[in-house]
């Protein structure tokens, strides 16, 4: 599946899903600068099979502060599967603020 995004009435559903690495980082990066263009608040969703890869964390981080800069809301949208929490963990990445 990918990168799946969903519009709804105020904010943008972006789920990710399988492997999401270098492969997939400018359908990622385009989801994200979509969703933060036309939404206020964008909800993150992993399956239980997501594998991301370094690109995919700085992505992610991207996200991250651009939500806290512009005042956006990035939320999580149910769990966040233990191998992706791991893996974040291990780049360094744990200290998101949708992760708190």
């Amino acid at each position: 599946m990918g990168i799946a995004v969903e519009q709804r009435e105020g904010s943008t559903a972006i789920c990710l899903e399988g492997t999401i690495d270098i492969a997939s980082a400018a359908e990622l990066k385009a989801a994200f600068l979509h969703a933060f263009k036309s939404s206020s608040v964008v909800q993150l969703s992993f399956t239980g099979d997501t594998d991301l890869d370094i690109t995919a964390f700085q992505l992610l981080w991207a996200a991250d502060r651009e939500a806290r800069v512009s005042g956006a809301g990035l939320v999580l949208a149910g769990q966040v599967p233990h191998g992706v929490l791991n893996a974040l963990g291990d780049a360094g990445f744990e200290k998101f603020s949708f992760l708190t």
